[in-house]
């Protein structure tokens, strides 16, 4: 019966696949990739001929349709740019629609930056949650990470290098100075593991041009974690109102944060006005 593989592939060092990996990619009827250029580098690499189409997050209906129909007649193997497939890529739109057809799904494990970072980064590893990619725009962003600020689970997402310094800024906004661990380049030439607290981050990577895509490892929220004091959240206040955000919206989000009740950050900005 025809299967639908998952198949890892090196998120940088090409050493890094598999045999299994080799073998089924070079068997299967079809390989569906995210990137067909770098998945192409790849199998001219290994020197295989496999034929290769694309599917992506801009790939519509008609295109699932199609692998499905090959599907029913071969094998087709399911590869992401880097890593995993059906990690922060569609590829489990695919996974979903096999499943509801019957379709026979085999993994080939392979690397992840997930795990790698995490496992790399000194960070407690037996619960952790994974958050992907994070909202580009600030509020969505700021919203979602107040979602886990509480959870003590360390926590995994992913970033392009050019949002990074807006990504740390709001993580001290909404999860304040918790110690980080970002990775950079994982298993390539220029690959860099940076290790400290949030503020810290900002400094370093604030001094030049970033590149290469990201692996942010925080730390979970610490047991009986600590109100706010007076200084942080006028701090808070003051960038919300220098961005535009209204007072009162200004104060619900950070009341969602501090420990403070709206109405007292409310009063505590317009006492700082009125002086």
């Amino acid at each position: 019966m025809p299967c639908l593989f998952l198949v890892g592939t090196p998120i940088g060092n090409l050493e890094d696949i598999s045999l299994r990996a080799l073998r089924i990619l070079g068997e299967v009827n079809l390989i569906a990739a995210e990137d067909t250029r770098t998945t192409g580098r790849l199998l001219k690499h290994f020197q295989i001929d496999t034929r290769l189409t694309s599917y992506h997050d801009y790939s519509d209906r008609g295109r699932l349709s199609e692998l499905l129909g090959v599907l029913e007649a071969g094998d087709v193997a399911l590869v992401s740019e880097a890593g995993l497939p059906g990690l922060s890529d569609p590829g489990y739109r695919l996974v979903k629609a096999a499943i509801e057809a019957g379709i026979d799904i085999v993994p080939i494990p392979g690397p992840t930056a997930v795990t790698t970072a995490l496992v790399i980064s000194g960070l407690p590893s037996d619960k952790f949650l994974f958050l992907g990619f994070l909202p580009r725009q600030q509020m969505a962003r700021q919203s979602a990470l107040t979602e886990v600020m509480n959870l003590p689970y360390t926590l995994v997402l992913y970033e392009a290098p050019h949002r990074l310094l807006a990504l740390l800024a709001d993580v001290m906004m909404a999860l304040g100075d918790r110690t980080v661990s970002i990775s950079r380049e994982l298993t390539k030439l220029h690959e860099e593991i940076w290790r400290g607290q949030v503020s810290e981050a900002m400094d370093y990577f604030g001094q030049g041009v970033i590149k290469g895509e990201l692996t942010i490892v925080l730390s979970g929220a610490s047991a009986g974690a600590k109100r706010w004091d007076k200084t942080a959240v006028k701090q808070a206040m003051a960038a919300e109102l220098a961005g535009g955000v209204k007072r009162g919206d200004a104060a619900a989000s950070i009341a969602q944060m501090s420990g403070w009740r709206k109405r007292d950050i409310y009063e505590l900005s317009l006492s700082e006005d009125s002086e």
